[in-house]
């Protein structure tokens, strides 16, 4: 294989839009608290009725980058970027020592070549993947290429109708029977590897809601471990009360489940 072909399988040369990359505290999940630099992605066709960061929803014609380097603070540059230029962000925002990397969205499974890509110029660093998991087939081209899997395994009933991105290749799903088929095919690509898996509940669900998703699990990946993720209220959605809580606790641990419960630490904190 010749250099050029090389650096496309790699996907070295594929562009994705970043809207920022900082430094920061992981907030959720098994990572939670850790000092990572998040690559934040533009893009999601999903429209869930809590989503923190609906900014990134729509990818603009021309987007920008934000950029906080440790250095000089923030810079906004071309969001349209290669894998090696985010690379040179990446470093740029670390106070000293690497840290690990975790790149989120929007939806980064709408740039699987990006992502692959990232992982090759980031040398020792752990590459984190934060995605909704509604695009298996791209999850599969990327799984061997990141250190660690966060999956959102979410309430069909908590998304409002999805909004494709022009040119995506991958159908998102719409309905509960879809959303079943495809978390089976993400349950299967996690299971055996460095992952965790979310659960966010709102304070107007009842945890009840969440039993076929802890079937699958415990069907298909049972040592899986879950952080089940309180709702903070935004968008008019409710946070959910303790005993909601430690109802769904309970039904996981019923399925022999590991599960803890973990807040929105960076909201907890109020850092980015």
């Amino acid at each position: 294989m010749g250099a050029l072909q090389s650096s496309r399988a790699l996907g070295l040369s594929a562009r994705a839009p970043v809207l920022e990359v900082f430094s920061s505290l992981q907030g959720e999940g098994r990572y939670a608290g850790e000092p990572q630099v998040f690559v934040r992605l533009w893009g999601c066709p999903l429209r869930c009725r809590w989503c923190d960061t609906p900014g990134s929803w729509r990818l603009p014609d021309e987007p920008r980058a934000r950029v906080v380097r440790a250095l000089d603070g923030p810079r906004r540059e071309d969001g349209w970027a290669s894998p090696f230029q985010v690379a040179t962000w990446i470093a740029a925002a670390e106070r000293g020592a690497a840290r690990t990397v975790s790149v989120t969205g929007g939806e980064p499974l709408l740039w699987p070549g990006f992502v692959r890509g990232l992982r090759a110029l980031v040398g020792p660093r752990r590459v984190h993947l934060e995605t909704a998991g509604a695009h298996p087939e791209a999850l599969a081209e990327v799984v061997e290429h990141v250190d660690h899997l966060s999956l959102d395994l979410k309430l069909p009933a908590d998304m409002d109708a999805p909004e494709p991105l022009a040119g995506s290749a991958e159908s998102v799903p719409t309905s509960a029977t879809e959303w079943a088929e495809v978390r089976a095919r993400v349950l299967e690509l996690a299971r055996g590897r460095d992952a965790c898996g979310k659960l966010i509940l709102a304070g107007d669900r009842a945890p009840r809601e969440f039993r076929a998703i802890l079937d699958d699990v415990a069907a298909i990946a049972p040592e899986l471990p879950l952080f089940v993720q309180p709702v903070t209220p935004m968008n008019g959605v409710p946070a959910p009360t303790n005993e909601a809580l430690d109802e769904l606790c309970e039904l996981a641990l019923e399925r022999r489940l590991s599960v803890r419960v973990v807040p929105q630490l960076h909201r907890t904190l109020g850092i980015p």
